[in-house]
């Protein structure tokens, strides 16, 4: 499987926009989870609402049923924080904090992923 497909795998729609969540871009990103968010939390001015937002409890309970009943697993259990959702914008604006080789060829990566489902909605 390419990285553009493991990638698509990744995107959800929540709230009406295709988002990725802080878990798995740290993980595209080999870094922690927790050290994702304390960098976008030292640039939270490049990250408005249409960026980036927190998943309510409910949102992400019904990420998680509707993902268990199509997959039969979740990798998610153990989540003390509300994941949050990084529209495309965001994804853009992590390639500015975010400078490690890896990041770079990962964000890369994901807008082809974005770019490919938008292609395939139309």
């Amino acid at each position: 499987m390419s990285d553009v497909q493991i990638i698509q795998q990744k995107i959800h729609e929540i709230r009406g926009q295709r988002v990725i969540l802080d878990f798995d871009l740290a993980e595209l990103y080999q870094v922690t989870t927790g050290n994702l968010n304390k960098a976008v939390k030292r640039n939270n001015r490049r990250f408005p609402p249409d960026f980036m937002f927190q998943l309510t409890k409910d949102e992400f309970d019904e990420l998680k049923n509707n993902l268990i009943f199509q997959f039969g697993i979740s990798r998610w259990g153990g989540t003390r924080k509300l994941p949050h959702a990084f529209t495309e914008q965001g994804v853009a604006m992590l390639s500015g904090i975010l400078n490690s080789t890896i990041a770079i060829d990962m964000n890369i990566a994901i807008m082809r992923a974005f770019v490919a489902i938008r292609r395939m909605a139309t």
